[in-house]
């Protein structure tokens, strides 16, 4: 698929069908990951794949705000050094890559950010020194999608040159 028609048409979903995403895909997802541009190229992120069924519940309980993702067929734990002044933008860019090359093949996904740190870090071995910046799930939707979203138009959010100052026909 065309990245730009990857982004235009990526919806975030967070209820999944049980058809199984091929060990492939999974593979090529956590290599989108690693292909990621980081800060100084420091390539500080680590990635847990979880996806063993009763994994992925313990991931659900040592959530705040992603219940859901029990019902994912697979999540990525993206860790982060917290030393790095730039480990959030990191930890989106990775977000960013991995969702959109699932997409590419019709996997659809979802990320949160409330966990419970302390149980996380026991229930998957996560070390102090690395942060559980992000969870993403993975699935094929459970149901057919709309293909739309809900955007404000480009001229309410963008100007040109200076903030208010509005952009206009080609640029």
């Amino acid at each position: 698929m065309d990245a730009f028609e990857c982004v235009r048409t990526k919806l975030d979903v967070r209820e999944y069908s049980d058809r199984p995403v091929p060990a492939e895909v999974r593979m090529k997802v956590l290599e989108a990951a690693r292909l990621t541009g980081s800060g100084v190229n420091s390539q500080h992120w680590r990635f847990i794949l979880v996806q063993e069924p009763a994994s992925l519940k313990k991931l659900a309980a040592d959530s705040t705000t992603g219940k859901w993702v029990a019902g994912a067929n697979f999540a990525v734990i993206v860790l982060t050094d917290p030393a790095r002044w730039f480990h959030h933008i990191d930890a989106g860019r990775v977000l960013q890559d991995m969702q959109l090359a699932a997409w590419n093949f019709g996997v659809t996904s979802a990320p949160y950010t409330g966990v419970n740190a302390q149980d996380l870090r026991r229930d998957f071995g996560i070390p102090p020194s690395l942060s559980p910046t992000v969870v993403v799930g993975f699935g094929y939707p459970r149901r057919r999608l709309a293909g739309r979203k809900a955007r404000r138009p480009l001229q309410e959010i963008a100007y040109l040159e200076e903030y208010g100052r509005a952009l206009e026909g080609p640029v």
